[in-house]
């Protein structure tokens, strides 16, 4: 179904009323005995949970909540891994109608007392494996009135499994109103702490409409691999909202990501729907043997985070004849980018708007630029799904906006068929002698070189041209860093993209800093290379 057609039949309308986990609710009186999860722990162990099992779990977790006092609106933060609990815990959650404050299991104390703190949370349910974490600044957090543990017991904390058992395993949603808090996620600031975005409980139901419908492409009888763990806006968006919402089967997998597991993985089970990060499909898509894998059940694939390289997508569609779709959004709104079913991909760009979101490529006065300029990638501030603003902050509010848009923060450029290609964070731009350079074209052309794993490219100051492009790479087992090969890079880059931009600069790493959902902290670099001018 192309984009033109959607548009013409997709109308969204948000109910006055709307609770997600009661819609889930309806999977599992409908179908009680489907599997909503099937888990594999990193020693390959199998557990798997029914729709009305995991619904009886949520309900007792939401039972316990209210019988310690927790209500509609109180904010809880949430500290776990993949797993059953993480799915009990946030439906338990939502169906009390209590506020979600997503949290990595990888965060430390001072990012934990920071979220308490500017949010006022009522509570903080964590696994054990970060409980020092948040016993380390528990005094630091007086709105914090209970301390909730899963997985095991511990002195001055509640055991979440004991406060369940004794729970009644029936309850009914709280009548939660379309445009009431229910998610708080917190994503880091140019400045200053981490904001708190604000997303209401329809914003779920736009989702599904749309994001989950028409790109992740999810149905009742599909098993859904979406790799984001918890704590991330990606976690929400696919492997809890848009996979249980369609009433099918969510795959997890607890173990670290190999890419030779992985595609293993994918062989075994009966996945039909995977949904990973750039970082995870390139790495799959460099293993030597590739082509010994059979991935039977994969029907679709989908990307997001950054733009996949064409050679990662040409690798999938021949190897496993799957076309990777790539997908754009962000942690305040939803997916606004990307490339839908039945859209003739463009590979290296994100795709096109949603049918329900207008964007559109503007300069620094609020004004939509022609085809083909590099600009701010904005969205109509009525989008349905647009986040409610940043909690207590509304001067980053008011600069997130310029005049009827929301800024993204992002820059790409818009070409004559409506795609829209991405050209790097606005701060990620490098200029150079007077050129505009998006990384991504320095990186997508270097790491179609065969001695090139990975890569990243930045603004190295220079005294003549402002800048110019440096390009850190990491190299394949095999191959040495050496003059010869830094000169056949930049050949090779000037062969497949505008000779201006080579990287005039190439350093060899062993590895590139990444924030742990996967993504290259180029700003990392940036600061680097300030620091070695300086």
């Amino acid at each position: 179904m192309g984009e033109d057609k959607l548009k013409q039949e997709i109308s969204v309308e948000i109910p006055e009323f709307y609770n997600f986990a009661a819609q889930v609710d309806e999977h599992a009186t409908r179908n009680p005995n489907k599997h909503a999860l099937v888990i594999v722990d990193a020693a390959g162990q199998i557990s798997e949970v029914t729709y009305s099992e995991l619904m009886r779990f949520a309900d007792r977790i939401g039972n316990a909540l209210l019988n310690l006092g927790i209500r509609q609106n109180d904010r809880v933060i949430v500290l776990v891994p993949r797993g059953k609990e993480a799915y009990g815990i946030y439906l338990g959650l939502n169906k009390i109608g209590a506020v979600i404050m997503p949290g990595s299991e990888m965060l430390r104390g001072k990012d934990i007392e920071y979220r308490a703190n500017h949010a006022g949370a009522k509570a903080i349910i964590a696994f054990s494996g970060i409980a020092d974490e948040v016993d380390r600044i528990r005094e630091s957090c007086p709105s914090v009135e209970h301390f909730i543990l899963t997985g095991s017991k511990r002195m001055n904390w509640i055991s979440l499994e004991e406060a369940a058992a004794s729970a009644s395993d029936r309850l009914h949603a709280a009548l939660t109103q379309s445009d009431e808090l229910a998610f708080l996620s917190y994503t880091s600031g140019t400045t200053g702490g981490p904001k708190g975005v604000m997303h209401v409980h329809g914003w779920p139901y736009a989702h599904l409409a749309v994001a989950a419908t028409y790109w992740l492409d999810a149905r009742e009888t599909d098993v859904v691999w979406a790799t984001a763990g918890p704590g991330w806006a990606k976690w929400v968006w696919s492997p809890f909202v848009s996979t249980l919402g369609k009433g099918a089967t969510v795959f997890v997998y607890q173990g670290k990501f190999v890419p030779e597991t992985y595609l293993e993985l994918l062989q075994t089970y009966p996945i039909s729907i995977l949904c990973a990060t750039p970082t995870e499909y390139r790495l799959m898509a460099k293993v030597s043997d590739i082509d010994q894998y059979r991935l039977k059940s994969l029907r679709t694939a989908t990307s997001a985070g950054e733009p996949l390289n064409r050679e990662v997508i040409d690798t999938f569609r021949r190897v496993f004849d799957v076309t990777v779709r790539d997908g754009y959004g962000q942690t305040e709104n939803t997916l606004l980018v990307g490339t839908f079913v039945g859209m003739e991909p463009k590979p290296g760009s994100m795709g096109r708007p949603s049918p329900v979101v207008k964007v559109a490529i503007i300069d620094e006065s609020g004004n939509e630029l022609p085809q083909g300029e590099v600009g701010d990638i904005a969205i109509d501030r009525e989008m349905i799904a647009l986040f409610r603003g940043y909690l207590d902050d509304p001067e980053r509010t008011e600069r997130a906006f310029r005049g009827n848009w929301y800024v993204t923060g992002d820059q790409g450029r818009m070409d004559e068929d409506g795609y829209i290609w991405f050209e790097g964070r606005a701060d990620d731009i490098i200029i150079s002698a007077g050129y505009t350079i998006g990384p991504f074209e320095v990186e997508d052309a270097l790491v179609k070189h065969p001695a090139v794993a990975e890569c990243a490219a930045v603004a190295s100051p220079d005294p003549d041209r402002g800048h110019v492009v440096k390009a850190y790479v990491v190299l394949k087992q095999g191959y040495e860093p050496s003059d010869q090969m830094i000169t056949e890079l930049q050949e090779h880059t000037k062969q497949l993209t505008a000779p201006f931009k080579y990287p005039r600069k190439i350093e060899f790493v062993n590895d590139l800093p990444k924030t742990t959902s996967g993504k290259i902290r180029r700003i990392e670099l940036r600061q680097r290379e300030r620091e070695f001018v300086n």
